[in-house]
Protein backbone atom coordinates (compact mmCIF):
# COMPACT_ATOMS: atom_id res chain seq x y z
CA UNK A 1 0.00 0.00 0.00
CA UNK A 2 2.46 2.54 0.75
CA UNK A 3 4.01 2.05 -2.45
CA UNK A 4 1.76 2.33 -4.44
CA UNK A 5 1.09 5.54 -2.45
CA UNK A 6 4.54 6.80 -3.46
CA UNK A 7 3.82 5.23 -6.78
CA UNK A 8 1.04 7.73 -7.20
CA UNK A 9 2.81 10.97 -5.82
CA UNK A 10 5.93 10.70 -8.35
CA UNK A 11 3.27 10.65 -11.29
CA UNK A 12 1.55 13.72 -9.65
CA UNK A 13 4.47 15.37 -9.87
CA UNK A 14 6.34 14.62 -12.80
CA UNK A 15 2.79 15.63 -14.70
CA UNK A 16 3.67 18.79 -13.29
CA UNK A 17 7.15 19.92 -14.22
CA UNK A 18 5.71 18.28 -17.51
CA UNK A 19 3.01 21.20 -17.43
CA UNK A 20 5.19 24.24 -16.47
CA UNK A 21 7.52 23.22 -18.93
CA UNK A 22 4.80 23.66 -21.98
CA UNK A 23 3.92 26.98 -20.54
CA UNK A 24 7.55 28.38 -20.51
CA UNK A 25 7.65 27.58 -24.08
CA UNK A 26 4.65 28.66 -24.94
CA UNK A 27 5.41 32.35 -23.41
CA UNK A 28 7.46 34.50 -25.90
CA UNK A 29 9.93 37.13 -25.04
CA UNK A 30 8.59 40.34 -25.60
CA UNK A 31 10.16 42.14 -28.06
CA UNK A 32 12.19 45.64 -28.06
CA UNK A 33 10.38 48.41 -27.87
CA UNK A 34 7.18 46.95 -27.73
CA UNK A 35 4.91 45.95 -24.26
CA UNK A 36 2.33 43.42 -23.87
CA UNK A 37 -1.15 44.83 -23.28
CA UNK A 38 -3.91 42.48 -23.79
CA UNK A 39 -1.78 39.06 -25.15
CA UNK A 40 -1.32 40.06 -28.63
CA UNK A 41 -1.43 43.97 -29.57
CA UNK A 42 2.21 45.54 -28.96
CA UNK A 43 1.47 48.88 -26.74
CA UNK A 44 1.69 51.57 -29.43
CA UNK A 45 -1.66 50.04 -30.72
CA UNK A 46 -2.92 50.58 -26.64
CA UNK A 47 -1.85 54.58 -26.30
CA UNK A 48 -3.49 55.94 -23.37
CA UNK A 49 -4.40 59.46 -23.66
CA UNK A 50 -0.88 60.52 -22.17
CA UNK A 51 0.94 58.89 -24.51
CA UNK A 52 -0.78 60.17 -27.32
CA UNK A 53 0.16 63.78 -26.01
CA UNK A 54 3.50 62.78 -26.25
CA UNK A 55 3.50 63.29 -29.54
CA UNK A 56 4.65 60.87 -32.09
CA UNK A 57 8.37 60.17 -30.77
CA UNK A 58 8.92 56.78 -29.49
CA UNK A 59 9.27 57.09 -25.62
CA UNK A 60 9.39 53.06 -25.36
CA UNK A 61 13.06 53.67 -24.10
CA UNK A 62 11.07 55.45 -21.19
CA UNK A 63 8.84 53.03 -19.64
CA UNK A 64 8.50 51.59 -16.56
CA UNK A 65 6.57 48.13 -15.99
CA UNK A 66 3.37 48.57 -18.42
CA UNK A 67 3.14 52.35 -18.76
CA UNK A 68 5.24 55.82 -19.07
CA UNK A 69 6.98 56.79 -15.66
CA UNK A 70 5.30 59.50 -13.98
CA UNK A 71 8.47 61.15 -13.69
CA UNK A 72 9.39 61.18 -17.47
CA UNK A 73 9.67 65.07 -18.40
CA UNK A 74 10.20 65.76 -22.25
CA UNK A 75 13.00 67.96 -22.45
CA UNK A 76 11.13 70.20 -25.10
CA UNK A 77 8.95 71.24 -22.64
CA UNK A 78 11.32 72.70 -20.25
CA UNK A 79 12.02 76.23 -20.34
CA UNK A 80 15.23 77.83 -19.96
CA UNK A 81 16.21 80.65 -18.52
CA UNK A 82 18.82 82.69 -20.73
CA UNK A 83 21.90 83.58 -19.57
CA UNK A 84 21.58 87.31 -19.08
CA UNK A 85 18.30 86.85 -17.29
CA UNK A 86 20.34 84.23 -14.12
CA UNK A 87 20.55 86.38 -11.06
CA UNK A 88 22.71 85.71 -7.95
CA UNK A 89 25.00 83.18 -9.47
CA UNK A 90 28.39 83.05 -11.32
CA UNK A 91 30.39 85.54 -8.53
CA UNK A 92 33.66 84.16 -7.36
CA UNK A 93 35.30 85.50 -4.07
CA UNK A 94 36.83 84.48 -0.88
CA UNK A 95 34.30 85.15 1.66
CA UNK A 96 36.42 85.04 4.87
CA UNK A 97 39.05 87.70 3.09
CA UNK A 98 36.11 90.11 2.22
CA UNK A 99 37.20 93.77 3.66
CA UNK A 100 35.11 96.60 4.56
CA UNK A 101 35.37 100.51 4.46
CA UNK A 102 32.96 102.90 5.95
CA UNK A 103 31.02 104.75 2.87
CA UNK A 104 28.20 106.50 4.59
CA UNK A 105 27.42 107.24 8.10
CA UNK A 106 25.25 109.25 10.74
CA UNK A 107 26.46 109.18 14.57
CA UNK A 108 24.12 111.75 15.53
CA UNK A 109 26.44 113.73 17.01
CA UNK A 110 24.64 116.92 16.49
CA UNK A 111 21.69 118.63 17.72
CA UNK A 112 18.37 119.57 15.97
CA UNK A 113 16.56 118.20 13.20
CA UNK A 114 18.16 114.62 11.36
CA UNK A 115 21.11 115.88 8.84
CA UNK A 116 19.23 117.10 5.68
CA UNK A 117 22.05 115.97 3.55
CA UNK A 118 21.22 112.65 4.55
CA UNK A 119 17.71 112.01 5.36
CA UNK A 120 14.50 112.88 4.28
CA UNK A 121 11.08 112.27 4.76
CA UNK A 122 7.56 110.04 3.82
CA UNK A 123 4.69 111.70 4.64
CA UNK A 124 1.24 111.09 4.79
CA UNK A 125 -1.55 109.30 6.12
CA UNK A 126 -2.51 106.68 2.95
CA UNK A 127 -2.71 104.06 5.51
CA UNK A 128 0.32 103.12 3.58
CA UNK A 129 -0.60 99.64 2.06
CA UNK A 130 -1.14 98.15 5.89
CA UNK A 131 -3.89 100.60 7.27
CA UNK A 132 -1.34 102.14 9.59
CA UNK A 133 -2.83 105.07 11.83
CA UNK A 134 0.06 107.11 12.13
CA UNK A 135 -0.18 110.33 10.13
CA UNK A 136 3.99 110.62 8.90
CA UNK A 137 5.29 114.23 9.68
CA UNK A 138 8.17 116.13 8.08
CA UNK A 139 10.35 116.06 11.03
CA UNK A 140 7.92 117.02 13.63
CA UNK A 141 8.85 113.62 15.62
CA UNK A 142 12.42 112.77 14.79
CA UNK A 143 15.01 115.02 17.06
CA UNK A 144 18.59 114.52 17.44
CA UNK A 145 19.72 115.35 20.68
CA UNK A 146 22.66 113.81 23.02
CA UNK A 147 24.40 111.53 20.80
CA UNK A 148 21.19 109.59 19.57
CA UNK A 149 18.28 110.41 17.06
CA UNK A 150 14.61 110.03 18.53
CA UNK A 151 11.66 109.11 16.49
CA UNK A 152 8.82 109.82 18.77
CA UNK A 153 5.14 108.15 18.01
CA UNK A 154 2.40 110.56 19.80
CA UNK A 155 -1.63 109.74 20.13
CA UNK A 156 -2.24 113.22 18.75
CA UNK A 157 -5.04 113.82 15.69
CA UNK A 158 -3.65 115.39 12.50
CA UNK A 159 -5.18 115.43 9.52
CA UNK A 160 -7.55 112.39 10.20
CA UNK A 161 -5.23 110.21 11.42
CA UNK A 162 -5.02 109.53 15.37
CA UNK A 163 -1.61 109.23 15.75
CA UNK A 164 1.38 110.62 14.26
CA UNK A 165 5.35 109.47 13.97
CA UNK A 166 8.19 109.96 11.47
CA UNK A 167 9.52 107.53 8.62
CA UNK A 168 13.20 108.71 7.73
CA UNK A 169 14.32 108.31 4.32
CA UNK A 170 18.14 108.44 2.64
CA UNK A 171 16.97 107.56 -0.65
CA UNK A 172 18.65 110.46 -3.18
CA UNK A 173 21.31 110.83 -0.82
CA UNK A 174 21.96 107.55 0.65
CA UNK A 175 21.37 105.18 -1.82
CA UNK A 176 24.07 101.67 -2.06
CA UNK A 177 24.15 98.44 -4.17
CA UNK A 178 25.56 95.66 -1.86
CA UNK A 179 27.11 96.73 1.29
CA UNK A 180 26.88 96.06 5.00
CA UNK A 181 24.62 97.80 7.25
CA UNK A 182 24.58 98.28 10.81
CA UNK A 183 22.40 100.23 12.62
CA UNK A 184 22.16 100.60 16.90
CA UNK A 185 19.44 101.26 17.87
CA UNK A 186 16.70 100.56 20.90
CA UNK A 187 12.73 99.69 20.22
CA UNK A 188 9.65 101.02 21.41
CA UNK A 189 7.03 98.66 23.09
CA UNK A 190 3.27 97.79 23.66
CA UNK A 191 0.52 97.01 21.92
CA UNK A 192 -0.13 98.89 18.51
CA UNK A 193 3.71 99.95 18.02
CA UNK A 194 5.60 98.71 14.74
CA UNK A 195 9.40 99.78 14.52
CA UNK A 196 11.29 98.81 11.58
CA UNK A 197 14.34 99.36 10.10
CA UNK A 198 14.20 98.15 6.53
CA UNK A 199 15.20 99.45 2.54
CA UNK A 200 13.05 99.50 -0.52
CA UNK A 201 14.27 100.13 -4.42
CA UNK A 202 15.62 103.63 -5.32
CA UNK A 203 14.75 103.25 -8.79
CA UNK A 204 12.02 100.78 -9.17
CA UNK A 205 13.51 98.99 -11.98
CA UNK A 206 11.24 95.73 -12.25
CA UNK A 207 7.97 97.32 -11.42
CA UNK A 208 5.99 98.12 -8.17
CA UNK A 209 6.03 96.51 -5.02
CA UNK A 210 6.75 93.62 -4.26
CA UNK A 211 8.53 93.28 -8.10
CA UNK A 212 11.70 95.25 -7.23
CA UNK A 213 12.03 94.13 -3.73
CA UNK A 214 11.98 94.81 -0.16
CA UNK A 215 14.75 94.03 2.33
CA UNK A 216 13.83 93.79 6.85
CA UNK A 217 16.41 94.16 8.92
CA UNK A 218 14.73 94.66 11.92
CA UNK A 219 10.72 94.45 12.64
CA UNK A 220 8.97 94.45 16.40
CA UNK A 221 5.35 94.14 16.58
CA UNK A 222 4.63 95.26 20.32
CA UNK A 223 2.46 92.43 20.92
CA UNK A 224 5.11 89.94 20.71
CA UNK A 225 7.90 91.73 22.89
CA UNK A 226 11.51 90.75 22.19
CA UNK A 227 10.42 89.05 18.71
CA UNK A 228 12.67 90.32 16.09
CA UNK A 229 11.72 89.49 12.43
CA UNK A 230 13.92 89.65 9.44
CA UNK A 231 12.48 89.43 5.97
CA UNK A 232 12.94 89.64 2.19
CA UNK A 233 10.34 89.96 -0.08
CA UNK A 234 10.45 89.91 -3.79
CA UNK A 235 7.82 89.02 -6.67
CA UNK A 236 8.06 84.64 -6.03
CA UNK A 237 8.57 85.66 -1.67
CA UNK A 238 6.18 88.21 -0.51
CA UNK A 239 3.78 88.08 2.69
CA UNK A 240 0.55 88.30 0.85
CA UNK A 241 0.92 84.79 -0.77
CA UNK A 242 3.06 83.47 2.30
CA UNK A 243 5.69 82.91 0.74
CA UNK A 244 8.24 85.29 1.95
CA UNK A 245 11.89 84.48 3.28
CA UNK A 246 11.95 85.10 6.63
CA UNK A 247 13.25 84.50 10.33
CA UNK A 248 13.06 85.39 14.03
CA UNK A 249 14.93 85.15 16.88
CA UNK A 250 14.56 86.25 20.59
CA UNK A 251 16.15 89.82 21.22
CA UNK A 252 16.19 89.96 25.36
CA UNK A 253 15.40 93.17 25.82
CA UNK A 254 14.94 95.15 22.80
CA UNK A 255 13.30 98.03 23.96
CA UNK A 256 15.48 97.99 27.46
CA UNK A 257 18.92 98.15 25.32
CA UNK A 258 20.82 99.15 22.62
CA UNK A 259 21.01 96.32 20.00
CA UNK A 260 22.87 96.53 16.80
CA UNK A 261 21.19 95.37 13.30
CA UNK A 262 22.77 94.40 10.91
CA UNK A 263 22.78 93.61 7.12
CA UNK A 264 25.28 92.07 4.34
CA UNK A 265 23.99 91.99 1.21
CA UNK A 266 26.25 90.18 -1.33
CA UNK A 267 25.56 89.85 -4.99
CA UNK A 268 24.77 86.70 -4.18
CA UNK A 269 23.12 85.84 -0.69
CA UNK A 270 22.07 88.43 2.03
CA UNK A 271 23.13 87.81 6.07
CA UNK A 272 21.01 89.38 8.47
CA UNK A 273 22.85 89.71 12.29
CA UNK A 274 21.84 91.13 15.46
CA UNK A 275 24.93 91.99 17.71
CA UNK A 276 27.39 90.48 15.47
CA UNK A 277 25.34 87.09 15.24
CA UNK A 278 23.92 85.64 12.14
CA UNK A 279 20.27 85.13 12.46
CA UNK A 280 19.25 84.58 8.94
CA UNK A 281 20.66 84.17 5.36
CA UNK A 282 18.65 84.62 2.16
CA UNK A 283 20.48 82.66 -0.63
CA UNK A 284 17.70 81.92 -4.00
CA UNK A 285 19.83 79.48 -5.42
CA UNK A 286 18.12 77.71 -1.96
CA UNK A 287 15.42 77.65 -3.67
CA UNK A 288 15.77 78.05 -7.51
CA UNK A 289 18.22 77.17 -9.62
CA UNK A 290 18.35 79.33 -12.09
CA UNK A 291 16.67 82.50 -10.33
CA UNK A 292 16.26 85.10 -11.91
CA UNK A 293 14.50 88.73 -10.96
CA UNK A 294 11.56 87.36 -9.69
CA UNK A 295 13.45 85.98 -6.58
CA UNK A 296 16.67 88.18 -6.25
CA UNK A 297 15.78 92.01 -7.37
CA UNK A 298 18.72 92.97 -5.22
CA UNK A 299 20.94 94.03 -8.10
CA UNK A 300 19.92 97.26 -7.87
CA UNK A 301 19.98 100.32 -5.67
CA UNK A 302 18.37 100.07 -2.51
CA UNK A 303 17.75 102.98 0.20
CA UNK A 304 17.40 102.91 3.96
CA UNK A 305 14.49 103.93 6.25
CA UNK A 306 13.91 104.27 9.81
CA UNK A 307 10.02 104.60 10.98
CA UNK A 308 7.91 103.77 13.52
CA UNK A 309 4.35 102.79 12.71
CA UNK A 310 1.38 102.60 14.78
CA UNK A 311 -1.19 99.84 14.40
CA UNK A 312 -1.93 97.95 10.81
CA UNK A 313 -2.49 94.62 9.41
CA UNK A 314 0.23 93.50 11.10
CA UNK A 315 1.47 95.83 14.03
CA UNK A 316 -2.30 95.70 15.27
CA UNK A 317 -3.46 92.61 14.93
CA UNK A 318 -4.23 92.56 18.54
CA UNK A 319 -5.14 95.99 19.04
CA UNK A 320 -3.65 99.26 19.53
CA UNK A 321 -2.85 99.99 23.73
CA UNK A 322 -4.35 103.43 24.00
CA UNK A 323 -2.68 104.44 26.71
CA UNK A 324 1.24 103.52 26.23
CA UNK A 325 1.95 106.31 24.35
CA UNK A 326 3.98 108.56 23.16
CA UNK A 327 6.85 105.81 22.08
CA UNK A 328 10.36 106.36 20.81
CA UNK A 329 12.95 104.33 18.78
CA UNK A 330 16.25 105.48 19.59
CA UNK A 331 19.27 104.90 16.91
CA UNK A 332 22.87 105.56 18.41
CA UNK A 333 24.44 105.20 14.84
CA UNK A 334 23.76 104.06 11.62
CA UNK A 335 26.89 103.11 9.55
CA UNK A 336 27.49 101.75 6.13
CA UNK A 337 30.61 99.88 4.15
CA UNK A 338 31.12 98.21 0.80
CA UNK A 339 33.88 95.79 0.13
CA UNK A 340 36.28 96.92 -2.50
CA UNK A 341 36.65 93.32 -3.40
CA UNK A 342 33.04 92.55 -4.00
CA UNK A 343 32.80 96.32 -6.04
CA UNK A 344 35.60 94.55 -8.19
CA UNK A 345 33.07 91.73 -9.32
CA UNK A 346 30.41 93.42 -9.98
CA UNK A 347 31.09 97.37 -11.71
Amino acid sequence: MKTMKKLICLGLAALMLLSAAACARDEKPEEPGTQQTDGQQPADDKKTDGDKNMGNEDKSKYRVGSQVSDAYVDPSTIDTVPEDQIKAKGYEYDYDSLTYELVWSDEFDYEGRPDDTKWDYDTGASGWGNHELQYYTRGDNAEVKDGLLTITARKEKKEGAEYTSTRLISKGKGDWLYGKFEIRAKLPYGKGTWPAIWMLPTDWNYGGWPNSGEIDIMEHVGYDQDVVHYSIHTLSYYHSIGTQKTATSKVKGASEDFHVYGLEWLPDKMIFTVDGEKTFTYEPTKYKSTPTWKEWPFDKRFHLLLNIAVGGDWGGQRGVDEDIWPQTMEVDYVRVYQSPEITAITQ
